[in-house]
């Protein structure tokens, strides 16, 4: 009978206890992993917070978990609270580009030199100074007898000098050299210099207003003495010279753009050889030589030249020999002059010298 007892009745018990064990081992295991889960919970919070990247231990006691749980929720409001700057101060331009200096927007007119043209009645046309015309083309000849027909002139605009600018240039430099404020450059708007960097570009030009570099002059002819051959002369001067007029009182004086004296004399006052020589020159200064009016020259023969212009009358002519001391003409008011004077140039091998280094007695100014 014994034998006959079902599989169930024989081993139902034992199944009944595995199945308990199993409960409670599977019990057991969903406990753990819902334990670790909350730590997982905490150190993704702990990571996004910044508050510490060391793992949150797990947590026993029930108030310390809400203890933890209240110091994330802190630090993540003190976070939310904080201020925080933008600062681009270092951020490169959305279009970043290197700057270009401008090169100087001139606008000359031309002249273009004819037989009748001299540098008073060019300069009087364009209202500009005859310094102007040599300031404006660096490559004309001073002498005012050598302006070519045919020639085209710069003529500038203010009176001033053309300057090429050179690498290695300044304002400063350039300023020095004519004697003019930076300012002066600076402001003259063709020039286009622009604040704050005012670059120069080499072999550009620049108008330096007000400047000068000289003026025009004119040069005896020298064929009077022999026919080829060197220079001789007749005679030669004593080498000293004496007041061409009984007159003392200057309109004007020497210096380096004026590199004679003006001797205020009423029109038609008598004016004397300086010193012994040959005529050169007894002409009005037509022309290319119009700025000196009626002129006499005489060459000394010993390299020295005396020159006597604006004159009202003419007594001698080219060729003839005077002596210190002879009436050759007339003060006057002709050619470029603003008023009766005499004005007197002596040149030592084309050279102009301040007569009043060869000139005894006292002088006064009359400006």
């Amino acid at each position: 009978m014994e034998n006959e007892r079902t599989f169930g009745q024989r081993y139902g018990g034992q199944m009944v206890l595995l199945a308990v064990v199993a409960l409670l081992l599977l019990g057991s295991q969903l406990g753990r992993i819902g334990l670790f889960a909350g730590t997982e919970v905490t150190d993704t919070v702990a990571a996004d917070t910044a508050v510490t990247t060391l793992p949150t231990p797990i947590p026993q006691p029930e108030q310390e978990i809400t203890a933890a749980d209240t110091a994330v929720t802190q630090a993540n409001i003190s976070l939310a609270a904080l201020h925080v700057i933008s600062d681009d101060s270092l951020a490169p331009l959305p279009n970043p580009h290197t700057y270009t200096a401008q090169p100087p927007s001139h606008h000359f007119q031309t002249h273009v030199v004819t037989g009748n043209d001299t540098p008073g009645t060019i300069a009087e046309q364009y209202g500009i100074s005859t310094d102007t015309l040599i300031g404006g083309n660096p490559n004309l000849n001073r002498e005012a007898n050598l302006l070519q027909t045919g020639a085209e002139l710069v003529i500038l605009p203010v009176d001033g000098v053309l300057h090429t600018v050179k690498p290695g240039d300044t304002l400063e430099a350039i300023a020095d050299i004519y004697d003019v404020s930076v300012e002066d450059i600076i402001n003259y708007e063709p020039n286009n210099l622009e604040y704050p960097f005012f670059r120069l570009i080499p072999e550009t030009q620049l108008v330096i207003p007000g400047a000068s570099i000289g003026q025009f002059y004119f040069k005896a002819p020298k064929s009077v003495g022999n026919s080829g051959g060197e220079q001789k002369w007749a005679v030669v001067g004593t080498g000293t010279f004496v007041w061409p007029v009984n007159g003392r009182c200057l309109t004007q004086f020497y210096h380096g753009f004026h590199p004679a004296i003006d001797v205020s004399m009423a029109e038609g006052s008598p004016v004397y050889a300086a010193d012994t020589g040959t005529v050169t020159y007894a002409s009005y200064a037509a022309g290319t030589y119009y700025d000196y009016g009626n002129l006499i020259v005489v060459n000394h023969g010993n390299g020295y030249e005396t020159f006597y212009a604006h004159l009202s009358g003419i007594n001698v002519y080219p060729g003839q020999i005077v002596n210190q001391g002879d009436l050759i003409g007339a003060t006057g008011n002709t050619g470029r002059s603003s008023g009766p004077h005499l004005h007197f140039e002596i040149r030592l091998n084309d050279f102009r010298l301040n007569p009043l280094d060869r000139l005894s007695g006292p002088v006064k100014s009359c400006n």
